[in-house]
């Protein structure tokens, strides 16, 4: 039998996971007490209930129970004891968390009267940090939509002959927005010509041909994309030899709709041919969008 803990921020969509996973035949378990995960496991394995997996919601709701050291701990202990348990962490950029819990009206489980809604969640990134290390699978769900949270779950709990493949996560931002949490590796792609100072590129991105050609087409940049190229070709094995199920590699350049667009997306459409299971997301281009397009107004 198959174990899942499914944990991680609070309104990253833990609850829209459990419901997925039931439509595809998963015994789900939402809040769950850290101290009854590993009860509730043998008696799974005592039973004659057939399920092919059973999940587990665990997180800060538990209050005094929740200790995410003593969860991530429990966790090896049960797999040296022979059963067979991952852990799936769901998180989201704070600008979406807040956004969220703004729509639904709820209380964050660590907002409290002096405590801000900002600060609760900065409080959880840091409480919740020992299981996102040790999580076998991590999805930002920041920028997915339902279908395409829908189709990362079937890949990896389906049954799919390359789940255990090392999965490649390629985002693009800003550094004037910050450096991106979740990035294992992140390269700085600001020494390369910049289009957003060229007559007819500055407000298209680069998902947009003339700006793909322009940026792609720099000899600067051939070059850094072949070293990159070679680079993760060394990489990504030896990554995957180690037991590593995830590797966010984030491009940043100044704004994030530009530059770093455009080699992310090129390094992706890379691995994908080299067989990889790659997402490729862009964290900052819809906000430098905007942020145009109020500019423009104003004028």
């Amino acid at each position: 039998m198959r174990f899942l803990l499914v944990t991680g921020l609070s309104g990253a969509g833990k609850t829209s996971v459990n419901r997925y996973l039931e439509d595809m035949g998963a015994f789900c378990v939402d809040n769950l007490p850290p101290n009854m995960m590993f009860k509730m496991m043998e008696a799974f394995e005592q039973s004659t209930i057939n399920c092919p997996l059973v999940a587990m919601a665990v997180d800060v709701r538990s209050a005094a129970f929740f200790d995410a050291k003593a969860v991530s701990d429990l966790i090896s202990e049960t797999r040296g004891l022979g059963y067979t348990i991952e852990s799936l962490f769901l998180e989201a950029s704070d600008e979406a968390l807040v956004s969220r819990y703004k729509e639904t009206r709820r209380e964050h489980p660590l907002a409290k009267e002096n405590v801000s809604l900002t600060d609760a969640i900065a409080k959880e990134r840091e409480i919740m940090q020992p299981l996102r290390e040790t999580a076998n699978y991590i999805i930002d769900t920041t920028t997915l939509k339902t279908r395409e949270l829908k189709k990362r779950l079937t890949g990896i709990f389906s049954g799919d002959s390359q789940s255990s493949a090392i999965r490649v996560e390629l985002s693009s931002f800003g550094f004037k927005r910050g450096l991106p949490r979740q990035a294992d590796l992140v390269y700085d792609v600001r020494f390369l010509p910049n289009p957003f100072y060229i007559k007819g590129l500055g407000h298209q991105t680069g998902l947009d041909a003339d700006v793909k050609e322009f940026v792609l087409r720099n000899p600067i940049t051939m070059e850094f994309v072949a070293k990159m190229e070679e680079l993760l070709s060394f990489l990504l094995p030896h990554y995957q030899e180690e037991g590593k199920h995830r590797l966010a590699i984030a491009i940043g350049c100044t704004g994030g709709a530009h530059r770093s667009v455009a080699i992310a997306e090129r390094l992706g459409e890379f691995l994908r041919g080299k067989g990889y299971q790659v997402t490729v997301t862009h964290r900052d281009l819809a906000l430098e969008q905007a942020h145009w397009k109020s500019s423009q107004e104003a004028e």
